[in-house]
């Protein structure tokens, strides 16, 4: 739900009634995660996708079935060799899919539209529901923000409301979706439940140093690809707005200076670009120290050679090199600024998924990688 968040909070805003379809459960090669929602409303408008195609006509009649019914509920998705003209996953996977209507007087709809209104400001905020358990419970649904308040709960269990949003807080701080199964009681006795937890984070930084020619295409990639794209560069002659129209932020700063200061976390990629030791090795050896997603520096061999050296010189250990893509980006054969801004880009998601890089024709690795999949823990389990 939370990943179509601005438009479902228009809906809500336009006091549309509708019904939202989310994956909750997947098998195999499935192409969405966990979290991936399709919504249809009273008129019949749809938006998003749970399955890339193969079974969105089967879901858009469970969410007008649901939207008339008023009640939610569960289906599974696979494929089947025995009917070839059966909706099924063409891939071989499986999901399991909740759908839930959304409707006026609902008492889902107070906890939704808190969630997707802040989810559309770019708040931090998780969504926990129950997918799987008594017919009474399927679909109630918790709120949780980053400051530990929250609304919602699921019908006067207090204590699996505390220890849902124990569990939740836990992957809202890890910016992660996955699921959870408690006891209806909140411990492990007790009937089983299925918790779907959905967590939306402001995108992840991407901080590109070095105002060049390749760096005004990496900064519509990094946009392309949903990241919050900031430009630094020490020469206020190139860091300008008219060079860059479509990145979030524009510093003029020495980059290591700037990194100094600024906030990142763990999804932040840094691509430095200014090909210059007076720039790159007093940013390199602080940024290769950082707890961060990406670092990595464009040169040629030569200049990797070198700079490596000069880290060496400053005390950047062997350890903190091996962090270092360099020379940055996969080997596409890139000549053009926007070849060399796809070829840093298919490197950062290859990295953040665990893939390979190499091509897929006649690789026997799997299609969808991903080196932090969405987690299951029975509570009780050490995380």
């Amino acid at each position: 739900m939370l990943d179509i968040a601005e438009e479902l909070h228009r809906w809500v805003a336009q006091g549309r009634d509708f019904a939202v379809a989310t994956v909750v459960a997947v098998g195999g090669s499935a192409p969405r995660r966990p979290g991936a929602a399709l919504a249809v409303d009273s008129d019949g408008t749809a938006i998003g996708s749970v399955s890339g195609g193969c079974v969105e006509g089967a879901v858009y009649d469970l969410c007008r079935q649901a939207l008339e019914d008023g009640e939610p509920v569960r289906e599974r998705f696979g494929y089947s060799d025995e009917d070839a003209f059966a909706v099924g996953l063409t891939c071989g996977g499986v999901i399991d899919i909740l759908v839930t209507p959304v409707r006026a007087g609902d008492p889902v709809r107070t906890v939704a539209a808190a969630a997707l209104a802040a989810a559309a400001r770019g708040e931090a905020v998780a969504v926990a529901r129950i997918v799987a358990g008594p017919a009474a419970l399927l679909g109630r649904a918790l709120l949780v923000r980053a400051d530990g308040s929250r609304e919602g709960g699921f019908g006067g269990r207090p204590e699996l409301d505390r220890t849902v949003a124990a569990e939740t807080t836990a992957l809202l701080d890890a910016g992660r979706t996955g699921t959870l199964e408690i006891g209806a009681q909140g411990s492990r006795c007790g009937a089983p439940l299925t918790v779907l937890v959905e967590s939306s984070v402001p995108p992840p930084r991407m901080i590109v140093f070095g105002a060049i020619d390749f760096a005004s295409a990496l900064v519509r990639v990094g946009k392309f690809l949903n990241h919050h794209v900031t430009v630094c560069d020490a020469r206020p002659v190139f860091a300008t707005r008219a060079r860059f129209p479509e990145a979030d932020e524009i510093v003029v700063e020495w980059p290591h200076q700037y990194l100094e200061r600024t906030h990142v976390d763990r999804r932040t990629v840094l691509c430095v670009l200014t090909h210059d030791a007076k720039f790159d090795v007093p940013l390199l050896k602080l940024a290769l120290r950082l707890p961060v997603a990406y670092v990595g520096a464009m040169g040629s061999r030569r200049t990797h050679l070198d700079r490596n050296e000069r880290l060496r010189e400053v005390g950047v250990t062997e350890l903190e090199l091996a962090r270092l893509h360099s020379p940055i980006g996969l080997d596409l054969g890139a000549r053009t600024p926007e070849e060399t801004a796809l070829s840093i880009a298919a490197e950062i998601v290859a990295h953040r998924r665990g893939g390979t890089g190499v091509p897929l024709t006649g690789a026997h690795t799997p299609i969808h990688h991903d080196t932090n999949p969405a987690p299951t823990r029975r509570i009780g389990e050490v995380a």
